[in-house]
């Protein structure tokens, strides 16, 4: 009884087939949803209307190099920091 020899690339192969699955389906969108976020975080402007990851919600009153001031009721006022920022509302 003779046994066939298994090229070490036929052995490599499912490996890099999996990897490429999971770069496909994980990694290449999650790369491209933060970038998208930074985005919105240096376009962020006065009176910008945004939710921060915390649920609250507040319009943006002044916009620092790494925070931003909101107003979130009359005389009420909060700097966050703008990774905080989950999303920007639709006007």
């Amino acid at each position: 009884m003779q046994t066939q020899a298994v090229s070490p690339l036929m052995s490599i192969l499912p490996f890099l087939a999996i990897f490429a699955v999971f770069y496909f389906l994980l990694i290449r969108p999650q790369r491209q949803n933060q970038k998208e976020h930074q985005r919105m975080l240096a376009a962020l402007e006065k009176n910008d209307e945004i939710v921060t990851t915390g649920g609250v919600h507040g319009t943006i009153v002044n916009v620092k190099d790494k925070s931003v001031i909101l107003r979130v009721d009359e005389n009420v006022r909060l700097e966050i920091e703008k990774n905080c920022v989950a999303y920007k509302k639709a006007k």
